[in-house]
Parts: structure tokens; sequence; C-alpha cells
């Protein structure tokens, strides 16, 4: 038939998803992208404009991107092979690997003083890390709440530069996590980001290798992401290209992490499993098709297919649901790309009713540096879009929202 490819996408549709990127290169916003869509055994890619704002060298399919918060689902799954193997228990405590997080006190108000606590009802649980819900994280409803303020004054978070990732080494990182009280009891509320970095220190402990040993080992090398870790090495740095946040009055491009001597140049002295993994567009597809066909790759199993049914499966309360979907929806004036997703799974988000163009049981997440990575079940189908334009602006994470509307619409059964 004309007009159709035997990918499941019409050919129309795909040439639509290119001038929709295509637009958001040539306005000067985003510099450039790299964008991956698969069905089945079909797998399209476009590389659009440069890897500097000012020109030089073009995007590739090979180009290694900062993947930030993408990073979660691949964490998520590390630790997920320690359940398989029962060297981890859902519901166990933590406190045996991390003795920092033992004994809690909470805040009896998320914005009251430091010493206004509660002891905690129950330990830490492994499932509370995966969850989001071990109550400490970013709680972006509570800027300027001490709690806030003492996470950026005691370098848990944040260098001088704005950088987000965890500078000290992680026991050292743990040890100043330990001085700070939870903002909520443990499993009691969804806040954003630090279980993700508990787990992959978890998952070192556990292991007694780093974490991204243990990653390269069970999930990298089995599934050939070659060029995925936490650092880029020499040899591969020009395939790095400098990450901009622009300015949100100017649209200046200031360079937030430039590619020679940035953070990702060098071994970090944490290896964040909320934001640090560096990769591309191939890598994350293989990593993204080995959960679409229930935890194997090329005949090679990764993970169980339960283990991957219940990290792709809503895993929040029906009271914690309501106020993850109410958070979404009150912050998306100001939380560019945010959408609203409804549930969370194992480290990504996953969709509970359809509130855009993707159905129910889509699964996945976004990067605060311009990154999109979901996949649908429904439709077999994997979406990639890969930017060096930070979410200080909205311009990322529109061209993230256009290449979803008209990747959908591309679907051509």
């Amino acid at each position: 038939m004309m007009g159709h490819s035997k990918s499941g996408f019409s050919k129309t549709g795909l040439a639509r998803l290119r001038d929709v990127l295509a637009r958001h290169v040539e306005s000067g916003k985003v510099p450039g992208l790299v964008a991956l869509v698969s069905r089945g055994e079909e797998t399209h890619v476009e590389t659009i404009g440069t890897m500097r704002h000012d020109g030089g060298a073009p995007m590739r399919r090979d180009t290694i991107f900062r993947m930030a918060s993408t990073t979660k689902p691949v964490g998520a799954a590390a630790a997920m092979v320690l359940v398989d193997e029962c060297r981890l228990r859902l519901d166990d405590p933590v406190d045996p690997w991390l003795p920092e997080l033992a004994d809690r006190q909470v805040l009896t108000r998320p914005d009251g003083p430091l010493d206004d606590t509660v002891p905690a009802r129950r330990p830490i649980s492994v499932r509370d890390l995966l969850t989001s819900t071990n109550g400490l994280g970013m709680d972006m409803t509570a800027p300027g709440t001490p709690i806030m303020g003492a996470l950026f004054e005691r370098g848990v978070y944040g260098q001088e530069d704005g950088w987000l990732l965890p500078a000290p080494d992680p026991d050292e990182w743990m040890r100043r996590l330990g001085t700070l009280p939870l903002i909520c009891q443990p499993g009691e509320r969804w806040i954003y980001n630090i279980s993700n970095d508990v787990l992959g220190v978890l998952v070192a402990r556990v292991t007694g290798q780093s974490f991204e040993e243990f990653l390269c080992e069970r999930i990298f090398d089995p599934l050939g992401m070659k060029d995925t870790g936490f650092h880029v090495p020499a040899d591969k740095i020009d395939r790095l290209p400098p990450l901009y946040a622009p300015d949100w009055q100017t649209g200046e491009f200031n360079v937030e992490d430039p590619a020679e001597g940035g953070h990702h140049s060098t071994p970090p002295a944490f290896q964040s499993g909320g934001g640090g993994l560096d990769s591309t567009a191939d890598d994350y597809h293989a990593f993204f098709r080995m959960l679409l066909g229930g935890g194997i790759h090329d005949g090679e199993r990764i993970l169980s297919r339960p283990a991957v049914e219940l990290m792709t499966t809503n895993q929040l309360p029906p009271e914690q649901l309501a106020a993850r979907v109410a958070f979404g929806r009150d912050s998306v004036h100001r939380g560019y790309g945010l959408g609203q997703h409804g549930g969370w799974g194992f480290g990504m988000a996953v969709r509970t009713y359809r509130g855009d163009y993707a159905p129910v049981g889509q699964f996945g997440w976004d990067g605060g540096s311009g990154t999109t990575v979901y996949a649908d079940p429904h439709h077999q189908l994997v979406g990639i879009l890969l930017t060096q334009t930070g979410m200080s602006t909205p311009d990322s994470a529109r061209a993230i929202h256009d290449f979803w509307t008209t990747l959908y619409q591309a679907i051509d059964d």
C-alpha cells in the first residue's frame, strides 16, 4: 500500500515528525537533537542540527548525551537484578547496608524546623527507595523550607556552579544524608530523586562492587550498551556536546557543563543513580527494548518477567497517586515537561490515565538535560529524543512534547 512503511509508522507521519523536530532546531532554541523511534523490528533515527549552538560538528547517531533523570529506570533495574537473586527483598529494611539511614527522625511538619521531629514509625525499606517514598527528596512543592535549604547547605546536592549531582564519595554523601531528618514517614509520600541516588549506593554495598561495575556486568555489557557510563572517556569526548542552560530572560546559551574539562569528562566521586549516566540513543533503545521484551534482549535474560512487570506497574496507593497527579497538574506551568502521567513504578513514570496521546501503560521518564525515553507495550513502541538543551527554559520540553504528539500520529496499523 502506498504511504505505508513496514514498521507500522506511516511515511507521511515520519516525515511530519522530522519536520516538527527540524522546526525546533531552525528556531535557534535547540541547537541539535537525536531522535529514535521503533516498533517491532523497525527502527527510524533522525539527527538534526549541531553539537554546539554556534555551529560546528553535526549531531550524529552516536552522539553521547547526559541522560540526567532518565538514569533512574536503569538504576532501578540494577536493584531488581538483586531482588531476582534474593540478595535483596522488597520489604526488608535497608539498615544492614545503609546504617546511616537507621533510626530516622521525621519532621513534625514538612516545612518545620529541623529539630522539631518524631521518631520514624518503621525503617526505610528497599521498596521505599524503588518507589521514591523513602521520606527524603527534592520537594519541589516546598522550596525555601528548612529541609530543602539544609540539603544544599550540607552539600547533599549542588555545587558552586549549580550542578545538581552529588559531589562527595558515596560514604561521605550517606554520612551527610544521615544528619538530616526525613520530610515524612517512610512509605507515606512520593518525593522525587534522592531515593534513586541512595539506591545506587545500596546496590554497590550489597554487591561489593562499584555501582558502575555492577551495571556494566549485569546490564550494559549483556545489552551491548558500549557507550553508557558515568563519564565519557577522552577517546569519545568529541562525541559529547556541551550542556546548555539557556537564560530564561535573554535566551543566551549559557554552558552549564562543558564537554572537555566538564563534570562528565572524568570519573565522578559519586556514581549517581538519580541522574549521572551518559549514553546514546541506540544504547537506551537496547535497554527499553529489553523492558518491552519482558526482561529479554536478543535472547539474553537481564531481568525476570515479573521484575519488569513490577517496575512498569503503578506502585502508588490511591492517596499517594492523587497527590502525585495533583502535583503534576499544579506544576505544569513551571515544571517544564513534567506532563500528566499519573503513576510511578520503580524509577519511572507509568501512565495510569489518558492525559495526552500516549495510552495507559506507557512507561519511562524525562531528564532535565532535555532528554525523554518511553516505551509503550500496547504499540510495542520505543521513543527517544535527546538534546543538549537543559530545561531552564521550556524550549527542549516543547520539542519533547511535540515529538510525542507527532510520533503517536505517525502510528499506522
